[in-house]
C-alpha cells in the first residue's frame, strides 16, 4: 500500500462472504478493523468519503466473467486506484443446522451464480430440492441458521462463521474456478514496481475512427507489452458504445509501459489509469520487443499533452 498502511478495511458483505475470506489473506487486514458493507457502491464511497483506508471488491469471476457493479464503479465514480489484487478459490458447500441430513433438504438458499455453479451436483443429488435466489452466499447460511431454509449453498467459512454443519463439500461444477477481488484505496502515488506488476486502464475509444480499437492494441504490442486481459462493458450513452477494460503486465513507472500509456493517450477519446499493482500469483509473461514503423507522427503539443498526463498518473493525481 502507498503511503501509511491501512488499518480500516471495508469489504461487500455480510460476514462470511468469499469477500471477507480473500480480505482475511492480507496481513494488514487480519490485523486492522473489518466492516462489512451491504454493496460494492457502498463499499467503495465509505473509502470516498474517508471513512475507511481501502476496500476489497470483487472483480470477476473465472466461472461468471466481470462483476459488472464493480467495472461501473471504477469508470463513473470519483476515482480510485486499484492497490493490490487478491485471487482467491472458489469452494461451494452445502450447510444445514446441525442433526440435518440430505434426506430432508426441499429447500435450498443459494447466490443465483452459486446456484448455477452447483447445478449438475445438485441434479444428481437433490433433484426435488427448490432452489430459493438469496443476496449473497453470506445471507443463504444466515437464513439457514434462521431456520429459513434446510441447507444453504456457501462458502466453507461462511458455514463455520454461523454455526452451521457441512452436508456436502467440493459440490461446485468447475472445482478450479477462482474469484479475483481488487483492494482499492484513494487517489496516491501506486505502489513501487516488484518486476511483476499489472496495470489496468479503462480505455474509450474513438468511435468515429476506422480501426480505433486496433490502435489501441498496437499501442502496446508495437513496444512488447502483454495484455493480459481486454473486456468491454457499455457506457450507457447509446447502443454500440463501450469502454474497453484492460490488463496489461507491467506498472506506470516503467518506461515501456509509460511511452505506450501516452501513445493511448494520444489516440484514445479517453484513458482513466486504474492502478498498478502487483501480480497475485504466477510469473510475468515474457515480453519482446518492437518498434513501430510507416505511422503518422502526432503533433508535438500531443506528446506533450499525455507526458504531462503520464506524470500526473505517476504521482497518483487522477481524474
Amino acid at each position: 500500500m502507498p503511503g501509511v498502511p491501512p488499518s480500516r478495511f471495508v469489504y461487500l458483505g455480510p460476514e462470511g462472504t468469499f469477500s471477507e475470506q480473500a480480505l482475511l489473506t492480507l496481513p494488514a487486514a487480519a490485523k486492522g478493523t473489518r466492516l462489512p458493507a451491504r454493496s460494492v457502491p457502498e463499499a467503495l464511497d465509505a473509502v470516498r468519503a474517508g471513512e475507511a483506508d481501502a476496500a476489497l471488491v470483487p472483480l470477476e469471476n473465472s466461472i461468471g466473467g466481470q462483476v459488472g457493479v464493480t467495472l461501473d464503479e471504477l469508470v463513473n465514480g470519483t476515482p480510485l486506484l486499484i492497490t493490490r489484487e487478491v485471487v482467491l478459490p472458489v469452494e461451494f458447500v452445502l450447510a444445514a443446522r446441525p442433526g440435518t441430513v440430505l434426506a430432508q433438504v426441499r429447500r435450498i438458499a443459494a447466490h443465483p451464480q452459486a446456484g448455477a455453479q452447483c447445478r449438475h451436483w445438485l441434479r444428481a443429488n437433490l433433484p426435488d430440492a427448490a432452489v430459493v435466489d438469496v443476496l449473497s452466499n453470506a445471507a443463504a447460511a444466515v437464513a439457514v441458521a434462521r431456520g429459513e431454509y434446510e441447507a444453504a449453498i456457501c462458502a466453507p467459512h461462511g458455514a463455520a462463521g454461523h454455526g452451521l454443519a457441512v452436508l456436502a463439500d467440493k459440490i461446485s461444477d468447475h472445482p478450479e474456478a477462482v474469484t479475483r477481488f481488487a483492494l482499492v484505496a484513494r487517489p496516491a502515488p501506486p505502489p513501487e514496481p516488484t518486476g511483476d506488476d499489472i496495470t489496468s486502464l479503462a480505455v474509450y475509444i474513438a468511435h468515429d475512427r476506422v480501426g480505433a480499437l486496433l490502435a489501441v492494441l498496437m499501442e502496446l504490442a508495437v513496444r512488447g507489452i502483454n495484455l493480459t486481459r481486454i473486456e468491454s462493458y457499455p457506457t450507457g450513452e447509446q447502443l454500440g458504445r463501450y469502454v474497453f477494460f484492460l490488463d496489461c503486465s507491467g506498472h506506470v513507472a516503467d518506461a515501456r509501459l509509460g511511452e505506450a500509456l501516452q501513445g493511448l493517450r494520444r489516440t484514445c477519446a479517453d484513458v482513466r489509469f486504474l492502478g498498478s499493482y502487483p501480480r497475485a500469483a504466477g510469473t510475468a509473461p515474457a515480453g519482446g520487443g518492437g518498434a513501430a514503423s510507416g505511422a503518422a507522427r502526432p503533433a508535438v503539443d500531443d506528446f506533450a499533452d499525455s507526458a504531462a498526463w503520464l506524470a500526473r498518473m505517476r504521482a497518483g493525481e487522477l481524474g
